[in-house]
C-alpha cells in the first residue's frame, strides 16, 4: 500500500502539475474518440501503448477482452452498458478490441471445465467465447502450444468484433461509416501491435 501512496504523491508532484490545464478542462466533461475494450491483465496499459492522454479513451477491461452478444436484460451488465454509453452518449467514432500475448483468459479457453472448477465465475464468463476453441482446432497446422496460444488470442479478438455487430446501434453506425471497429493483438515482449486487415482477412503488423 505504501507503494501506491508514494505513487500518488509522485503523480501530484510531477504528472498532474505538468498537465494541470488538461485536468482543469476535463473536470466537468470529457469527449473521448475511442472505446478501448481490453483485457484486465496488468501488463496491458491502454494509454501507454496508444500514447494517449486522459480524456481520449473510454476504457472497458475484463478477463480476455470479451464482448457479450447483445441482449435486452434486467441483469447488471457492465461491459454491455459501457458499450451502450460510449456509442450512444459519448458518441465515440472508433472501437478497438485489444487482445494480447500470453493471455491467461484465452489460455483457460483450452482447459476442461474440471480444470476451472476453482474459478467458477471465470469459467462461466469464458462460456461467452466457447466457440473459440473449436475454431482454433480447425485452424491449427503444427498444433504446438505456441501456435495454439497465438491462434486462440487472435480468433478470440475476431469473435468479439463480430459480437459488437450484434448491438443494433453499433451495427447501424458501422454500416453508415460513422463508426470504425479495429481488432488488435498486442505482443507484450516486443511492444508490437498486429491489426486485423478485413480485406486480407489477416492480422498485420502496424507501422
Amino acid at each position: 500500500m505504501n507503494r501506491l501512496f508514494k505513487g500518488y504523491m509522485k503523480f501530484r508532484r510531477e504528472d498532474f502539475a505538468s498537465h494541470r490545464e488538461l485536468f482543469r478542462q476535463l473536470s466537468r466533461s470529457h469527449d473521448p474518440h475511442t472505446l478501448f475494450i481490453g483485457c484486465s491483465d496488468s501488463r496491458v496499459v491502454p494509454n501507454l501503448i496508444t500514447h494517449t492522454h486522459p480524456g481520449e479513451l473510454f476504457i472497458v477491461r475484463n478477463v480476455a477482452n470479451i464482448v457479450p452478444p447483445y441482449r435486452k436484460t434486467e441483469e447488471y451488465v457492465s461491459t454491455t452498458s459501457a458499450i451502450e454509453y460510449a456509442v450512444l452518449v459519448l458518441k465515440v467514432d472508433t472501437i478497438v478490441v485489444c487482445g494480447h500475448s500470453n493471455c491467461g483468459g484465452c489460455a483457460a479457453m483450452n482447459l476442461s471445465p474440471e480444470e476451472l472448477e476453482h474459478i467458477p465465475h471465470v469459467r462461466k464468463w469464458l462460456e461467452l467465447s466457447k466457440e473459440v476453441k473449436g475454431r482454433v482446432d480447425r485452424l491449427v497446422t503444427e498444433d504446438t502450444p505456441e501456435e495454439r496460444e497465438w491462434l486462440t488470442e487472435q480468433v478470440n479478438i475476431l469473435v468479439q468484433m463480430r459480437n459488437l455487430l450484434t448491438y443494433p446501434y453499433v451495427k447501424e453506425k458501422y454500416g453508415r461509416g460513422e463508426l470504425n471497429i479495429y481488432g488488435w493483438h498486442y505482443i507484450i515482449e516486443t511492444g508490437e501491435i498486429f491489426n486485423f486487415n478485413d480485406d486480407l482477412q489477416e492480422f498485420q503488423l502496424l507501422g
